[in-house]
């Protein structure tokens, strides 16, 4: 065979490799319900869902319903589907999530593909939805505790090492991130190259509880991603408009930005929380503090202002008594 045509061959099978690891495209293009200043004159729908793509689905549950208005997403393979978080709502009547997510999921040989439940994180807004797929045929819903979380994904030197989960041609690693929470984990779908960070790293605050776990965990996950595509990093929570201002609860998002974030803005979160003193600290889109210490200092604020009153008072009790008293006299 003449050389000229094993250059071709050889460049076909190239792009074709090159194609066939491409992620695959997507977009989310819809604006996200803000929710309403009264939401009992015209309720919006309790969860909003967006197709990524013909496999992947980012869902919000409405500000109207619960103020974290957290966000969950679906990957669909060819043998089972994953549903990461499961909001922030137990109650099917006011967030039916449980039968919003079934009547995405493909049918297969007569039946719903299996899903697994799976969470980024313990915190109550991202797994209070959980109760709603136990009765569900096909659904396994893991625990969202550190052992839990170990013994199904089949860590063995956490949180050193990666899992993965396949779920059918779709493969999706698992990177541990704790600090936010100790059973935290990052999930990188090589399908679309899309990041799902939960709490970790998202625009509005992040909440650190371990200062150490969190700069090991930042430095771990943009470490792993260096030579991967990234799509977008998509986090928990949208916390910031687009003029910079935090947005915490209420049930209506006004100007609020949007929840894409890029490789490059991840790659600078190792440098944010080196720089983080454990207390308190803000750059651009994130604001990074320990709510125990930023509540205690509070507290302990208050408890000052507290005793500063009541000195002031006893002081003003014991002059105006005094006053009396040289009256009295004279």
């Amino acid at each position: 065979m003449r050389p000229s045509i094993l250059f071709a061959l050889a460049s076909l099978l190239l792009s074709s490799a090159q194609a066939m690891s491409e992620p695959a495209p997507g977009h989310l293009d819809a604006p996200w319900n803000p929710g309403q200043a009264d939401c009992s004159r015209h309720p919006p729908p309790p969860i909003q869902v967006q197709r990524y793509n013909q496999d992947t689905y980012v869902l919000r549950e409405n500000p109207c319903i619960t103020e974290e208005a957290p966000f969950m997403y679906l990957l669909i393979g060819t043998s089972k589907a994953l549903l990461i978080d499961s909001g922030d709502v137990a109650d099917a009547k006011i967030a039916p999530i449980a039968t919003t997510v079934a009547a995405l999921l493909p049918v297969t040989n007569g039946s719903k593909l299996p899903l697994v439940v799976v969470h980024t994180h313990g915190h109550l807004d991202h797994r209070e939805g959980d109760a709603q797929f136990a009765a569900m045929p096909n659904v396994q819903v893991v625990g969202s505790d550190l052992p839990g979380v170990q013994q199904y994904f089949g860590f063995h030197h956490w949180p050193d090492d990666a899992a993965q989960i396949d779920l059918g041609d779709r493969i999706v690693d698992v990177i541990p991130t704790p600090g936010h929470h100790p059973a935290h984990v990052t999930y990188y779908d090589r399908s679309t190259a899309l990041v799902f960070s939960g709490d970790a790293f998202l625009p509005g605050r992040l909440l650190i509880d371990d200062t150490d776990a969190a700069r090991r965990s930042a430095n771990r996950l943009v470490a792993f991603l260096q030579e991967r595509p990234v799509a977008h990093v998509l986090g928990g929570h949208i916390e910031m408009d687009t003029h910079g201002q935090l947005i915490l609860g209420g049930t209506e998002r006004v100007n609020e930005r949007k929840l894409e974030l890029g490789k490059d803005d991840l790659a600078r979160l190792p440098q944010l929380l080196a720089g983080y003193n454990g207390f308190f600290s803000r750059e651009g889109d994130f604001v990074i503090y320990n709510q125990n210490r930023v509540l205690g200092a509070l507290g302990a604020a208050v408890l000052v202002l507290l005793v500063a009153i009541v000195m002031s008072i006893r002081s003003m009790v014991r002059r105006s008594r005094r006053r009396r008293q040289r009256l009295a006299a004279a």
